[in-house]
């Protein structure tokens, strides 16, 4: 399977919300299924039905964070530097139309968060702008029509 790049801090986070799954979520609601069995029938318990239901979403969110920690690829970014746009780059452009400054740090798919900052490497606005050095001018075609962008900061944490 191929490796997914990740900056250290969002495969912390991944672990933290793996490891409360596993360790806070995961027993409580064994112990309140457990609870649940002990009214008696089944059938009708909607207690018992409404914890294996979340049960079942706690499982399944166990699988796929369990499958995204074993396919992330955790790049160090404070080893990165340079002129050109790299994993990691936290890069400032100016929206060329609206004169709209924005920053955004490149990161992996699992870890992004455009209201934060944090934009997914294989979005096509980081698609166009890896490679790329300040003062480069690049256009993107958006179901909205075509943007151009200006690259004004490129730096590394």
């Amino acid at each position: 399977m191929e490796k997914h790049p990740m900056t250290p801090e969002g495969y912390a986070v991944l672990k933290e919300e793996l490891s409360g799954l596993k360790n806070k979520d995961r027993p409580y609601i064994i112990g309140e299924i457990a609870t649940a069995r002990e009214h008696g029938d089944l059938k009708e318990n909607a207690e018992y039905h409404a914890a294996k239901d979340r049960q079942g979403m706690v499982e399944a969110r166990i699988r796929v964070l369990e499958t995204m920690v074993s396919l992330a690829e955790v790049i160090d970014i404070s080893n990165l530097s340079g002129d050109h746009i790299q994993f990691g780059a936290i890069v400032t452009v100016v929206d060329e139309n609206t004169e709209k400054e924005s920053t955004y740090q490149i990161v992996g798919t699992e870890e992004a968060d455009v209201n934060e900052g944090r934009l997914s490497i294989s979005s096509p606005l980081a698609r166009a702008l890896i490679g790329k050095v300040s003062g480069d001018s690049i256009e993107i075609n958006t179901p909205g029509g075509t943007r151009n962008y200006e690259i004004l900061t490129i730096k590394y944490n």
